[in-house]
């Protein structure tokens, strides 16, 4: 295991001297990034300073806020340890994101200065983007929070939660890692196909990556072969993050090459389907990890070695418990912005959504599945909420119910003029390709319950189908 953090001074994670100390110490000569080539800690700490330079000149202040809306990149790593260095909160948006959910989060989160793509090169394949970017200013306030990082949970129209985690809570997670047994280790590889904007390839890759001394690797694209290639590249031992949808993409490939430097493949986000582990596990002879983590905090429980699936160990520094057959978190301070909803953390505990078990013998925590409405396509959370409410909204459509039902599914009511093309058209515009519904229903009238409330058993919904698909 790495080197734990747990004599850093407070003072240091709640300045901007924990991006030098903990992310960017080093030689000079270190390779700690790649993008069609190695760069080493002198040339990203030259780029962070850069962006420094350019935040600045657009009016970013210590104190101040930054929205990032940047695909995993160069720049999109440079520009986030600068807004940090400088001192600044920084808001991360998800590049895949529409101009109508992104001008709703920054009118809702107000930065001061935005990052955004100015030229986009090379194929939509790109793990890591070859991107120019520019800063603008933005007509937004000072930061009023003390949170280092704001993400929206699911998108930023909708219910979707504001939540911030300050430098201290970051560092708190980094130190988890290095406590883990099975995480990369220095001198090795972390091939990184989570993306950076989100909890898991942000903190499990990047910022534990860049803390711990292992080269952070995203592949050349994200297919089958451009994942094992990158593996193959280099003789180093080799750890693969991502999430379910990679493990099935890597267990359909066909005859891989032998690969002596790959160590483990760890995955986030929803359990891996026993068959799938098993076509992986048979096919790469390798460890199949397992986590269990949230945008809230981070990671949460490990089985990196795939002893115990599907239970999982909690991370050093974490208490975890059941209640009510909800899973619990201990949280010193609720880490949503504004007010906090007591469903969601209340008295130490940040409360889950997942159902799950806890073993009294030996601590084990087994996730068996949310209890509310937020789902996970290809490892991306959607809220199946803010889609209805975003379908709800729209002109003509009278109701709405969205369901999970193998792909999002969403069975709604239409007053004229407003047709299934024309209320598919509109979601295009307002949602994210994955948070879009792939099936969408136009019925006569929705099915209702005698007090007239919106029936959502799936059967009924089934039965009450009429019209011809869209999308």
């Amino acid at each position: 295991m790495t080197k734990g953090l747990s004599a850093t001074p407070t003072a240091l994670v709640s300045s901007a001297e924990w991006v030098d100390e903990i992310l960017l110490d080093g030689a000079n000569n270190e390779a700690c990034l790649w993008s069609d080539g190695p760069i080493d800690r002198a040339r990203l700490r030259q780029m962070v300073v850069e962006w420094q330079t350019l935040t600045s000149d657009a009016g970013l202040r210590p104190g101040g806020r930054l929205a990032l809306r940047l695909p995993p990149s160069p720049a999109y790593v440079a520009a986030l340890l600068a807004g940090w260095r400088t001192g600044a909160q920084v808001i991360l948006l998800d590049h895949r994101l529409t101009q109508f959910e992104v001008d709703a989060a920054l009118r809702r989160l107000a930065p001061q200065v935005v990052v955004s793509p100015t030229a986009t090169r090379g194929s939509a394949l790109r793990a890591f983007a070859d991107v120019s970017a520019a800063a603008e200013p933005y007509p937004g306030a000072p930061a009023d929070t003390p949170h280092a990082v704001i993400q929206l949970s699911s998108g930023s129209t909708g219910p979707s939660k504001v939540i911030g985690r300050t430098a201290a809570d970051l560092v708190a997670e980094i130190d988890r890692y290095t406590r883990i047994d099975g995480v990369p280790l220095r001198g090795e590889r972390i091939i990184v196909l989570a993306s950076m904007v989100h909890v898991l390839g942000l903190v499990g890759g990047l910022l534990y990556g860049l803390h711990a001394g292992a080269l952070v690797q995203p592949p050349e694209r994200l297919t089958g072969d451009s994942i094992l290639d990158a593996v193959a590249a280099q003789p180093t031992p080799a750890t693969v993050l991502g999430v379910p949808f990679h493990i099935g993409l890597l267990a359909s490939t066909a005859d891989p090459p032998r690969l002596p430097q790959l160590k483990r493949m760890t995955t986030g986000g929803e359990l891996v389907p026993a068959a799938t582990a098993a076509a992986f596990t048979e096919k790469y002879r390798v460890p199949l990890g397992n986590m269990w983590g949230m945008t809230e905090v981070g990671v949460i429980a490990t089985d990196l070695f795939g002893e115990h699936r599907p239970a999982l160990r909690p991370a050093p520094g974490l208490d975890v418990i059941e209640r009510d057959g909800q899973l619990l978190v201990s949280r010193p301070q609720s880490p949503y912005v504004g007010l906090s909803d007591p469903t969601r953390w209340a008295d130490g505990w940040l409360h889950t959504k997942d159902a799950g078990t806890v073993d009294p013998d030996t601590g084990l925590v087994t996730v068996q599945g949310r209890l509310d409405s937020q789902i996970s396509v290809g490892g991306l959370k959607v809220d199946l909420t803010e889609v209805e409410a975003t379908l709800g909204a729209l002109p003509g459509v009278v109701a709405a119910v969205v369901l999970h039902d193998e792909v999002i599914t969403a069975f709604v009511q239409l007053a004229p003029p407003a047709t299934g093309d024309t209320v598919d058209a509109a979601i295009t515009e307002r949602l994210a390709p994955f948070k879009r519904p792939r099936r969408l229903h136009v019925l006569d009238t929705m099915p209702r319950t005698t007090t007239g409330k919106l029936v959502r058993d799936r059967a009924v919904l089934r039965q009450a189908v009429s019209g011809k698909d869209v999308g």
